[in-house]
């Protein structure tokens, strides 16, 4: 099961201390049977809301992995049940845009509001909006990373729930600027919501704004 170059960086975002982690990744289960081979201590949750595919995941997990701890759920994620179990979480969460995940984060959240959860965040799309919800949440920065994936941006964001402990987070971020192709994602991002301006359909010369004080 070859990861992408996107999942890989996911990948080496997750930290080694959790006890469980959520793969909710839309990927068929690849980033988390990858976890698997690389024998974490962790219970590694594979979740999908598509029966057949939670049916698949499984057949296959129990004949390559039936000495390793997994766990199938066949659910919507913003259901997750975290509060069965004991200990620190990791939900991950990728392959979405970025208005659904911030749904899903929120609804986690606000189920889960005294357990210790960390979110590892790929979006394909509106990452200043999850960013803003992020902030509203007052959720914590860990860590964050951008990656070119044929010919499209994401940025991975790591965040807490645990905020006195990390950083605070930004609408347009601060770590992925340091990144080689940080001059090609700011143009593209820019030119993307100045078309949107031009439209005159929605207002987003407040993002134009933030993304244009960004400083290489």
């Amino acid at each position: 099961m070859k990861l992408s170059n996107r999942l890989k960086l996911v990948e080496q975002m997750v930290e080694a201390h959790y006890a469980h982690i959520w793969d909710c990744c839309c990927d068929h289960g690849f980033l988390g049977a990858s976890l698997l081979s690389k024998k974490t201590k962790a219970t590694v949750h594979f979740v999908d809301i598509v029966p057949g595919l939670i049916d698949e995941l499984e057949t296959k997990l129990k004949r390559f992995f039936s000495g390793s701890a997994w766990e199938t759920h066949c659910l919507d994620v913003s259901l997750l049940p975290l509060q069965r179990y004991d200990d620190n979480h990791l939900v991950i969460i990728a392959g979405v845009g970025g208005d659904l995940t911030a749904k899903f984060v929120e609804s986690i959240c606000e189920r889960n509001p005294k357990l210790n959860i960390d979110f590892l965040l790929c979006p394909v799309h509106h990452h200043f909006s999850l960013r803003k919800k992020l902030i509203a949440l007052n959720l914590g920065l860990k860590d964050e990373a951008l990656i070119k994936e044929n010919q499209r941006f994401y940025e991975v964001i790591l965040v807490s729930s645990d905020n006195i402990n990390y950083k605070s987070i930004t609408t347009v971020g601060n770590k992925i600027w340091y990144s080689e192709s940080a001059q090609e994602y700011l143009n593209k991002t820019l030119n993307h919501y100045q078309r949107i301006q031009q439209g005159q359909k929605t207002d987003v010369q407040h993002i134009i704004d933030a993304y244009s004080k960004v400083k290489l």
